[in-house]
């Protein structure tokens, strides 16, 4: 690697924890591109996998007992359904028309949020529902397969209900982990451990992907430190500014298709 994929590899690293820890979630989708600019993106997916489920452990010591448990019961069966159709759908089906849906998808609702609360000075909040949270989840487990992008979705479902900016990431964080280490066994099987045509050759995650995770593992508990740090000198109003922010953004890149690491090149 040069000094420069380095560079990159560890802010990508960085942010994950900052991400988790400080804004649940919202610069998630940056980490992906850096992660593909650094190794690759054969490699990326499989070696983000690890560092994710550690800073969600990081992040749950942190915000252990400052969630909405009852969101899990919402959005977790399509999450696993959808877990399961992203790993099928792996090299069979075009991210970027998934990409596009949930990046409209994101990019309305900030349009939609903002109408409401600053036009017509709405105040109501959002009663979460099976009917809302299993197609949400649905789409939440498959782009979290396909590239780690699940954020702009789980946001588009919690930011409505108003929630403490703690509760909201420590909801936040408690969701990913679910998330994350329900991907975790079909990233490390490949069809010479389960003979299944619809697995890869080679496994997300192997022996070259946990090299990598390794080499950046202690610099996840740094990011949440800092992301913690964040978190706590925000006010409640400039924290769901930043995460209006953040998800109309993570929109955009998805509908555009544009890299947001590209001024890291050269």
């Amino acid at each position: 690697m040069t000094p420069g994929q380095i560079g990159i590899a560890i802010l990508a690293a960085l942010f994950i924890g900052i991400s988790k820890a400080g804004f649940g979630g919202g610069l998630g989708l940056l980490t992906t591109p850096l992660c593909v600019l650094a190794f690759g993106a054969k490699d990326a997916i499989g070696i983000l996998l690890p560092l994710l489920c550690a800073g969600d452990l990081f992040s749950l010591y942190h915000y252990w007992g400052k969630w909405r448990r009852e969101n899990l019961r919402y959005l977790l069966p399509g999450v696993v359904i959808g877990v399961v159709v992203g790993v099928r759908l792996i090299g069979r089906f075009s991210a970027r028309e998934l990409n596009l849906a949930i990046g409209l998808l994101a990019v309305a609702f900030v349009v939609f949020q903002f109408v409401r609360e600053r036009v017509f000075r709405a105040e109501g909040v959002f009663r979460p529902s099976h009917a809302v949270g299993w197609p949400v989840g649905l789409g939440a487990g498959i782009t979290s397969t396909f590239a780690h992008g699940a954020g702009p979705l789980v946001s588009v479902f919690l930011i409505p209900q108003r929630l403490p900016k703690e509760i909201f990431v420590g909801t936040t964080v408690l969701m990913f982990t679910w998330i994350n280490w329900i991907k975790l066994p079909f990233f490390c099987l490949d069809r010479t451990v389960v003979p299944l045509d619809w697995l890869p050759a080679e496994a997300i995650i192997n022996a070259r992907t946990l090299r990598a995770s390794a080499g950046l593992l202690p610099l996840i508990p740094v990011g949440v430190w800092l992301g913690v740090w964040l978190n706590r000198r925000i006010s409640e109003q400039s924290f769901v500014n930043v995460i209006y922010l953040l998800v109309l953004l993570a929109g955009l890149q998805l509908i555009f298709d544009f890299d947001p690491a590209a001024w890291l090149r050269g």
